[in-house]
């Protein structure tokens, strides 16, 4: 069943990229920089230039009290030097206080609060994991100014061209500075470094790891449409490619307006995010009420990158026909998870737990 509904997408393959069928592990690192061409160019536009320099100060540091006396606080602020001028933002870092090397989750979050309610910060730390966090619109504000913030310095006149980045770029090229933080730090198993987000962050995530391949694992918590679900066969209810860049163009680049209406006929589509994250890790989670973000596209996204995967001989998604949308049971068995529950577009507990569960694989 599942493999007959993904035949009937006639998906394109990243594996076609150069014109002939890649078929090892080789070829496909070397075209993989046309992949992501084509996801920059087409779709989310070029990441912001690496800061020239980059630098982290800790603000305030709570040793006694934070999770019970279980983990340490530290409140942090980076400084990056990029195109001649200075950029500063925000973030926190929680880490256990016992064990050893631990295991991070860098969370793109919509507020800076610790714990969130999109963060259970306690319930990470009792799982061993380290968490740091910002607040998207410390990087840019979510609407189509581009005088703001990071938006202020790339863009000095408000312009845009047609492949310059949009917000999402923005907040990922933000993701990949948190990241430079942690590769300072030597309680980090730097081996396992997750970057993680709901909704539109779910997109920025899945983007970070993509380009940034320091980071061990993506997880995208209800990303759906121009995130982690397929855009083809989309039905009524479904957001599609001509909402999204009707009432988010900002997100994007220019470019992808262009594939207005055209959801079916576009030259990529979403799962070939997650082949740019093989052999790494990516791990989706979806809800049963969230029709919007369209579940059967998120779970078909992950079985179409298992081609990737396969060139490296490890597992990608596996799962068997009655796992297909079958809400409480995480598929975390191979190198691509995907967590399905009841309730509605939400970054909940559940999702968190099923992350944590398939990066203890």
């Amino acid at each position: 069943m599942i493999d007959k509904m993904l035949k009937e997408l006639n998906l394109p393959s990243p594996l076609d990229i150069t014109g002939e069928k890649i078929t090892t592990k080789e070829e496909w690192e070397n075209a993989r920089k046309l992949v992501l061409n084509t996801m920059l160019e087409n779709e989310y536009g070029y990441i912001p230039e690496n800061p020239d320099n980059v630098s982290f100060e800790i603000k305030e540091f709570d040793e006694r009290r934070y999770c019970a006396g279980k983990a340490y606080l530290a409140k942090v602020e980076a400084t990056a030097e990029l195109m001649g001028e200075i950029f500063t933002f925000p973030f926190t870092y929680v880490y256990p206080k016992k064990g050893n090397k631990h295991k991070t989750i860098v969370h793109i979050n919509f507020r800076n609060n610790v714990p969130d309610e999109y963060m259970p910060t306690e319930e990470i730390i009792d799982n061993g994991f380290g968490c740091a966090s910002f607040c998207y619109k410390d990087i840019t504000s979510d609407d189509g100014d581009f005088t703001n913030g990071l938006a202020g310095i790339i863009y000095k006149n408000g312009e845009r061209t047609l492949h310059s980045p949009g917000k999402i770029a923005m907040w990922a090229w933000a993701a990949m500075r948190v990241m430079d933080f942690l590769q300072t730090r030597d309680e980090v198993d730097k081996s396992s470094i997750t970057v993680a987000g709901h909704s539109r962050l779910g997109k920025t995530a899945l983007l970070t790891a993509a380009v940034d391949t320091r980071f061990s694992c993506a997880h995208s918590n209800c990303a759906g449409c121009s995130g982690d679900a397929l855009n083809r066969g989309k039905i009524n209810g479904n957001e599609t490619i001509k909402h999204i860049t009707n009432v988010f163009p900002y997100w994007f680049c220019e470019k992808y307006k262009e594939f207005a209406d055209k959801d079916n006929e576009t030259p990529f589509d979403q799962h070939f995010m997650h082949a740019l994250i093989a052999p790494r890790k990516v791990h989706v989670a979806s809800a049963e009420k969230d029709i919007w973000a369209a579940q059967p596209q998120q779970f078909l996204a992950c079985v179409a990158a298992n081609e990737v995967y396969n060139l490296y001989g490890i597992k990608g998604f596996v799962f068997s026909e009655e796992d297909y949308l079958n809400a409480g049971k995480f598929l975390n068995e191979g190198n691509i998870g995907f967590c399905y529950r009841e309730g509605t577009h939400y970054f909940s507990r559940d999702d968190w737990h099923g992350l944590m569960d398939f990066l203890n694989k």
